[in-house]
């Protein structure tokens, strides 16, 4: 794939690919760990919980988890409680969603370049992507937190994932389950695959508006970026 020695630009097509809840079938572990974790502290999960955190960045999880429950911990002592108890599940337990793996071997071996672009820390994403044998498949793994702790919320993430792959934003496609990523990425100029997941039901209508296609699996992905 050939570059402009101008810009470095290269001239093609990327994919940039959302983790928990896109590639890897693994937001039924951060609903245990919620469980387990307000559990110790004799606390039920409230209903709007999961949903209130799903596009929130690790350290802003914290914060509102101490708000909002009147917690003595520190955020890093519920990061660290959080990390260690997910870090477990995520290498040994998650798997990828069906067809992840072939469908990235596709895209691989068609020339297109492919990134990353989570909310996990460095120790729960390497071992998950390790366990399903995916890890080898990407040219870059960008976080939140490398794009300045900057949440989904706004198109940090990927457009730092678009740069580093060299791709221009616009021949970029997103693959996201959260209706808040999508409606950063799209701002962007970014096409957006929505992929299915039970964290998103509730915004699953207007995900089908937004998107520009959706899927339940990676049988239903784009052939063509």
């Amino acid at each position: 794939m050939a570059a402009t020695a101008e810009t470095g630009i290269n001239r093609g097509k990327a994919a940039i690919f959302d983790l928990d809840g896109t590639l890897l079938d693994s937001m039924g572990v951060w609903d245990q760990v919620d469980i387990d974790f307000l559990s110790r502290r004799g606390i039920e999960v409230p209903d709007d919980y999961m949903t209130k955190v799903a596009a929130m960045q690790f350290r802003q999880i914290a914060e509102y988890t101490i708000a909002r429950f009147g917690l003595q911990d520190t955020p890093e002592e519920l990061m660290q409680e959080w990390d260690d108890m997910a870090r477990v599940m995520y290498s040994t337990v998650v798997e990828a969603k069906p067809f992840a793996c072939e469908y990235l071997r596709r895209l691989r071996d068609s020339g297109a370049r492919l990134a990353v672009a989570t909310s996990l820390p460095p120790a729960l994403r390497e071992p998950a992507m390790r366990h399903v044998g995916i890890f080898d498949y990407f040219n870059e793994i960008v976080s939140v937190d490398d794009a300045g702790d900057v949440g989904k919320d706004r198109p940090d993430v990927y457009l730092l994932a678009a740069s580093r792959l060299g791709i221009m934003p616009e021949d970029c496609t997103v693959f996201e389950d959260l209706l808040v990523g999508m409606r950063s990425a799209k701002s962007v100029g970014m096409k957006v695959w929505a992929m299915h997941d039970d964290s998103s039901d509730l915004d699953w209508s207007e995900i089908c508006e937004l998107a520009d296609g959706v899927m339940f699996d990676f049988h239903d992905a784009p052939r063509r970026l």
